[in-house]
């Protein structure tokens, strides 16, 4: 591997929301292709880490990290946890922490767009945009000084079209409450398809790309009733596999993408093609 454009070892990388499915999978293909990973989340030493990674954090590839992507001196302290253990600063980092609200939460936070919550609406924007943003600020400005870097956005289809509500209709039979995807998941991630571009712009004579990894659903045992109706809407006709994202994380921490940066790069099984 070492003299592919694929070649990713001893490359830092800092992935935000890493105790979740998604952080996971894209810290496990870094891994398994030699990187270094910094797994930054709130929930470290809270759920368990996935026992495929463990022999990673006992080689040293892998550390952990309690941190709060909504606080800038979090982060911080992150950044030097980082430096003082391998010496160097990142090279990449994957902005994946993120709320979302699946069709089992509570009807507060799904329920009508008049009805939506001014405090949910808060807390969305704060993890999804504000995160993000001061992950770039922290992560990326320490990249520049390097004179190299990666950033990998996290987004969404609905961040480049509205919500197809009709796939959460069967949630009224029998007199069940209506389903709505909260407005506050989607205007986020709309903002992070511009604040890719803008940053991409600014810091293109750094050295550091910036893209957008827009993603559909994954297949997280569904209820059958949600499947069918989320599927009919995919060309592909089926979910993604939690592990379908990993070999666009290699291509953008590498330099299979060296001139490529400011884009969205759609993977939606078709979604939005039609």
């Amino acid at each position: 591997m070492t003299d592919s454009v694929f070649d990713i070892k001893d490359k830092i990388v800092v992935v935000t929301g890493g105790m979740g499915q998604l952080g996971q999978q894209f810290i496990k293909i870094l891994l398994d292709n030699c990187a270094r990973v910094a797994a930054l989340d709130l929930l470290v030493g809270k759920v368990p880490l996935n026992e495929q990674l463990k022999k990673y954090e006992k080689e040293d590839k892998l550390l952990l990290i309690q941190a709060d992507v909504t606080s800038r001196k979090s982060l911080e302290h992150a950044l030097i946890k980082i430096q003082n253990k391998w010496k160097k600063s990142p090279y990449g980092l994957i902005n994946n922490a993120a709320l979302d609200s699946p069709p089992s939460d509570n009807v507060d936070e799904t329920g009508p767009f008049e009805l939506f919550p001014e405090q949910s609406w808060d807390r969305v924007m704060d993890v999804n945009v504000k995160g993000v943003f001061l992950a770039c600020q922290v992560f990326g400005k320490a990249m520049a000084e390097s004179g190299s870097g990666s950033i990998i956005n996290i987004g969404s289809t609905y961040g480049s079209v509205s919500p197809n509500h009709s796939i959460y209709e069967y949630k009224t039979e029998n007199g069940g409450d209506p389903f709505y995807k909260p407005v506050a998941y989607s205007a986020s991630k709309s903002a992070l398809v511009n604040l890719t571009k803008y940053i991409a712009v600014y810091w293109a004579k750094s050295g550091v790309r910036v893209n957008l990894m827009s993603l559909g659903g994954v297949f997280n045992n569904q209820d059958d009733k949600f499947l069918k109706g989320y599927c009919a809407k995919v060309p592909m006709g089926r979910m993604a596999k939690e592990d379908e994202y990993n070999g666009t994380v290699v291509y953008l921490i590498s330099n299979a993408s060296s001139y490529v940066t400011g884009t969205t790069i759609m993977l939606d099984g078709g979604w939005t093609a039609w």
